[in-house]
């Protein structure tokens, strides 16, 4: 049997339980107990929720675990004491992995198990864990990432993900589809997705920007250039750039190439148009094209996003 560890602070956010769903239904799936969940805290007893209830936990021991999950915060300034640091650091020998959900990555960088590692954590604390922990290289638009033995997830709702990837990597590509019908979830995230959409970040001040966008995302098809969308706005180009600029915080160019990026996922996992047809339709031209974006943005090719699209169908 797999011994799973959940270890909690006061404070810490309720959403973490909704992974240990993942592995309570990975149990029922099998038929029978594949993994025993324990919940942790440095004295044990009462630990006090973001939200204010209590829930028991076991203090420190040593007992071995397969895997220790550190659970976050609302903050991202998780308190380190002398008895936590020793904890992660002598289970960090002996755990097969570790594991962080949101703000619990920063638990772990400050003991010291990130550093020289690719890690991420919620995207609205990423700079600050770059700042803090220069050692480690913080991806601050991942779902989660996998580098060792120690994993690490963004914002909350993508520690099920995680917890589905570990279930999925102990127990196989089945079990793994089974628990996320179970949990009504519409697919497993891979981990090189980006936690937020690009149609959700552009959100201009000016009609004039709003135009431009506009009209890009009903012509992802065609050539897009910067003296088109100037055009559109009625600004010369130079006007344009700057002021597209101000307002969504990227150039003109890599905002259509976000736009098509995410254009172009969404065919792949939701169509079932061949990779040379989303190319075009989106506007990368062909597939080479197209693949070497995905490479750049997401570090996975679109043929990873189909397959795993179909796999959770």
């Amino acid at each position: 049997m797999l011994r799973v560890a959940f270890v909690l602070a006061d404070g810490f956010q309720t959403m973490v339980f909704a992974a240990q769903s993942v592995f309570e239904f990975a149990n029922i799936v099998c038929g029978k107990p594949v993994y025993e969940l324990r919940v942790l805290s440095e004295k044990g007893g009462a630990v006090r929720s973001s939200l204010g209830f209590e829930v028991d936990t076991k203090a420190f021991g040593k007992e071995r675990y397969d895997t220790l999950i550190f659970g976050g915060d609302n903050g991202s300034m998780p308190v380190m004491t002398r008895g936590l640091f020793n904890y992660i650091r002598r289970n960090a020998k002996t755990a097969r992995r570790i594991a962080s959900i949101c703000t619990g990555a920063f638990v772990l960088a400050e003991a010291g198990l990130l550093d020289g590692k690719r890690a991420t954590t919620h995207w609205h604390f990423a700079r600050e864990m770059q700042e803090r922990f220069p050692k480690i290289t913080v991806e601050d638009d991942r779902i989660f990432i996998i580098d060792g033995a120690v994993w690490t997830s963004a914002g909350m709702t993508a520690g099920l993900d995680l917890a589905l990837a570990m279930v999925e990597k102990d127990l196989g590509a089945d079990v793994g589809r089974s628990v996320a019908k179970k949990l009504v979830m519409h697919q497993r995230r891979a981990g090189g997705q980006r936690q937020h959409s690009e149609l959700l970040e552009l959100e201009p001040k000016s009609d004039r920007i709003q135009n431009a966008l506009t009209h890009v995302r009903k012509n992802l098809h065609t050539v897009l250039t910067v003296e088109q969308l100037a055009e559109v706005a009625c600004l010369s180009p130079r006007q344009f750039s700057r002021a597209f600029r101000a307002e969504t915080g990227q150039s003109p160019a890599k905002a259509v190439e976000n736009l098509r990026l995410e254009a172009a996922r969404l065919m792949i996992e939701q169509s079932h148009h061949s990779i040379d047809v989303v190319a075009k339709e989106t506007g990368f031209v062909d597939r080479r094209r197209m693949r070497e974006a995905f490479l750049r943005a997401f570090g996975q090719p679109p043929q990873v996003f189909r397959r795993n699209a179909r796999m959770n169908v």
